[in-house]
């Protein structure tokens, strides 16, 4: 049995790639692919799954018409705000959806390490996460930096609004043991590239992932998909898919 899919934000580089690698996969039905000024409505059916790779102001509006025809939804759109992102939630109640800013296989182990490492390290290491990304990413930190971070002052029992340090400059003072780096490079064109530096006395634990190709957030998003067409409504995220889930506690 297939899972029918339309994409939203098809004309971006990450619909595109889903797009193309969706006519190889012979569980994939591609209904549609639709951008700015397109409407997603008409097109929807009960039981379609909507892969969103839009922009963080248009998909609430998208999950909103998603619930309305109980259509399943992924997202993999980052940088909401915190009132976009009650609006998705409120749509979860209707239909599944699942959030994740960042769809490998790889980076998902990734947060699963950085919650096992800090546990262990976070009170003999100082922390900081750096992010690399190609200089058309409009969003910083990424979504996938921002979820390392949420991770990570989880396990210290920090608020990460408050315990993030985003880069420094002049006389700061030294580093506090209460503080998680987020330093955000842009540059030429990288795919992705996150690390979690674990810095103590005499020893430094690194942990990174790089992406080479768009293509292996495109199959996750697939795999997604594929996973969620039969799910109850509520939140979820590629921690569910795999297995991995950091916590038992969903976002």
């Amino acid at each position: 049995m297939s899972t029918s899919i339309i994409v939203t934000g098809s004309k971006g580089r990450m619909g595109q790639t889903i797009l193309r690698l969706a006519q190889s996969d012979p569980e994939i039905k591609v209904v549609a692919g639709i951008d700015r000024d397109d409407s997603l409505e008409p097109l929807l059916k009960p039981g379609m799954v909507v892969i969103d790779f839009s922009m963080h102001r248009a998909t609430p509006e998208l999950a909103k018409a998603a619930a309305a025809k109980k259509c399943p939804m992924v997202i993999g759109t980052t940088g909401f705000t915190s009132e976009e992102l009650k609006k998705i939630q409120n749509a979860a109640k209707a239909t599944p959806i699942l959030l994740a800013p960042n769809m490998s296989v790889g980076v998902n182990l990734l947060f699963s390490l950085a919650q096992q490492v800090t546990s262990i390290l976070k009170d003999s290491t100082d922390i900081e996460i750096i992010e690399k990304h190609h200089r058309r990413k409009k969003d910083s930190p990424s979504g996938t930096a921002a979820r390392l971070l949420e991770i990570i002052a989880a396990e210290m029992g920090l608020n990460p609004a408050t315990a993030a340090r985003h880069g420094r400059a002049g006389d700061v003072g030294e580093r506090s043991a209460k503080e998680i780096g987020v330093h955000a490079i842009r540059g030429g064109d990288f795919v992705g590239e996150h690390t979690v530096i674990y810095a103590g006395d005499g020893e430094v634990v690194e942990i990174t992932h790089k992406a080479s190709s768009r293509d292996i957030f495109a199959k996750g998003a697939l795999v997604a998909a594929k996973w969620i067409a039969t799910k109850k409504p509520g939140m979820y995220d590629m921690l569910d898919v795999l297995g991995l889930r950091v916590n038992s506690e969903r976002r």
